[in-house]
C-alpha cells in the first residue's frame, strides 16, 4: 500500500498536467492507495479556493474515492458522515472535525457550525458556547 499526498489527488481531479495525471493513474493501477483525512481536508481547500471547483464537483470526487476498491480512506465511515453534512451546506473542515470527535461533544463559538445538518438531527450533539 502507498499513501497519496494532496497534489496527487488534485492532479486526478483537475487533470491540468498530462504527464502528472499519467503518473497518478500508474500509481493507482500498481498499488492500493491510502488517503488520510488531512489530505482530504487540504484537497477540498485547494479544489475550492485555487481551482474554484463547486461543492457538487468536490462531493462527487470524494464519494467516488470512497467507492474505489483499491483506495483506503482513513476513517472512511466518518468521512462519509462528513460528506453527508457537507452536502447539506456545512463547511467541509467543520464537518470533518465533528465527524471524528467520537463520543466527545464538540463545543464551538460558531453559531453556523454544521447548522442545517445539526437542526435536521443528523449530527452528534454540538454545543455553541458564548
Amino acid at each position: 500500500m502507498i499513501a497519496f499526498d494532496t497534489n496527487l489527488l488534485v492532479r486526478a481531479v483537475v487533470a491540468d498536467d498530462p504527464a502528472q495525471v499519467a503518473i497518478v493513474q500508474r500509481l493507482i493501477m500498481q498499488d492500493s492507495v491510502f488517503i488520510s483525512r488531512t489530505v482530504l481536508l487540504e484537497t477540498e481547500w485547494v479544489l475550492r479556493s485555487v481551482y474554484v471547483k463547486s461543492r457538487v464537483e468536490i462531493l462527487e470526487f470524494f464519494r467516488a474515492l470512497l467507492e474505489v476498491d483499491n483506495t483506503e480512506i482513513e476513517d472512511s465511515q466518518k468521512v462519509g458522515y462528513a460528506l453527508d453534512w457537507y452536502e447539506l451546506g456545512a463547511d467541509f473542515a467543520d464537518a470533518l472535525h465533528l465527524a471524528i470527535c467520537g463520543f466527545a461533544v464538540l463545543h464551538t463559538l460558531d453559531k453556523g457550525f454544521c447548522k442545517t445538518a445539526s437542526e435536521a438531527g443528523l449530527t452528534p450533539p454540538i454545543v455553541v458556547v458564548g
